[in-house]
């Protein structure tokens, strides 16, 4: 069966093979983003995506949570982020935002599909979720860098009787014991947690912060000259995998995390959070600092970050540590047709931003309509006119 276009998309029946030219795995903004670009181009297309509802993957996170960059910077192409232009959304806000686009726009979005296997089967690609099977000309992965939770090996060791949660798994202090807190990571999430359990709980807060913006970013200066600066011009044309100054800051973003952007350490002093150094290992049940001290604590949060998942790509396309695909701007010269969007700096810094996801969607998207045109190596050749900045 095929899907002549991108509203008719057949349902088919298990174990039926649904032709289509292109498939989209991942329905966030990545994925939206993409899909807007091929609906405008008339492409056909599907859209799959494991969660239950658009933006379920926002939803899940915290329940304080809020974005960084304020409403005007966080709408993707053709529908601007509703409510006022310099507050900053919630989590479920944008949830919201993300799957009223899906809608605007009749995207063919297939939800509650987890899609376990990609692989060549001759001059096509075939995806296999469950008990369907695709075959695909091109194949977009719009998925972001940070998929699996983390946490230390030794956190099994640590007394069954301390709540332990991931930040993933962390929605607001009820879910504590009573007693005290201890928040393993000091990134952003680790930040905000601290200073909300902070309030109900002794917390204290390991490791160290890699930097700190060094304002306010709700400030009327920060919303009014500082944010249009970072995301108009610094995040998205400076900080490039084709800019010298953007090749040398990411691989250490990619391996040291982001600065502190809302909490600052005044405001973690200011909530009575405790910082305290690396948690190195477990004695006697209880995390152990490095500097040799146990820490008595009912509940450990790990805000230790996150790993790729990308398992599931049985094609050669990963670099040496098998986590990274090898690209530049999301689009595999080795496995023609294959293309990624979503990742963490995959052009810019601003490719973790929704103005960046959109530009990164578009240029991938400019060569499937070249690549459907027949003129795909030689226009993707032109698309991909600098190879300085080939990730590897």
């Amino acid at each position: 069966m095929d899907i002549a276009g991108r509203n008719e998309v057949t349902q088919g029946q298990p174990n039926d093979v649904v032709h289509v030219q292109t498939v989209v795995v991942g329905g966030g903004q990545a994925g939206l983003a993409v899909g807007h670009s091929l609906a405008l181009r008339g492409l056909p297309f599907v859209m799959l995506d494991a969660h239950e509802r658009i933006g379920d993957a926002w939803r899940a996170r915290w329940d304080s949570l809020r974005l960084f960059s304020a409403a005007r910077y966080d709408a993707l192409p053709g529908m601007p982020f509703p409510g006022v232009a310099d507050s900053f959304p919630t989590k479920d806000g944008m949830a919201d935002y993300l799957e009223a686009y899906a809608a605007r726009f009749e995207l063919p979005v297939r939800t509650g599909v987890r899609v376990d296997r990609l692989r060549r089967s001759g001059d096509r690609f075939e995806l296999t979720a469950g008990t369907m099977r695709f075959e695909a000309d091109n194949v977009v992965v719009a998925m972001g860098s940070h998929q699996v939770p983390w946490v230390p090996p030794f956190a099994t060791e640590l007394d069954p009787g301390i709540v332990q949660l991931h930040a993933a798994e962390y929605r607001n202090p009820t879910q504590l014991h009573e007693g005290a807190v201890l928040v393993v990571g000091v990134g952003n999430s680790g930040g905000e947690i601290a200073v909300e359990v902070a309030t109900r709980h002794a917390t204290s807060l390991a490791g160290k912060e890699v930097g700190v913006v060094p304002f306010r970013i709700d400030s009327l200066i920060a919303r009014r000259v500082v944010l249009p600066l970072l995301f108009r011009f610094i995040a998205h044309h400076l900080l490039t995998v084709d800019t010298p100054l953007g090749r040398r800051m990411r691989p250490k973003l990619l391996s040291r995390g982001q600065p502190l952007v809302r909490v600052k350490p005044s405001d973690l002093a200011g909530a009575g959070v405790e910082r305290v150094g690396r948690v190195v290992g477990v004695r006697d049940g209880l995390p152990v600092l490095e500097d040799g001290r146990t820490l008595e604590v009912a509940n450990v949060i790990w805000c230790t970050g996150y790993r790729p998942a990308f398992s599931w790509i049985d094609l050669p396309v990963f670099d040496a540590t098998g986590h990274e695909p090898m690209h530049y701007r999301g689009i595999v010269d080795a496995e023609p047709g294959l293309y990624f969007v979503g990742l963490f700096f995959l052009y810019a810094m601003s490719s973790g931003f929704l103005r960046g996801v959109a530009r990164d969607a578009e240029h991938v998207v400019e060569a499937i309509s070249a690549r459907a045109l027949g003129t795909g190596p030689r226009a993707v050749r032109a698309v991909n006119h600098s190879r300085k900045g080939l990730n590897q």
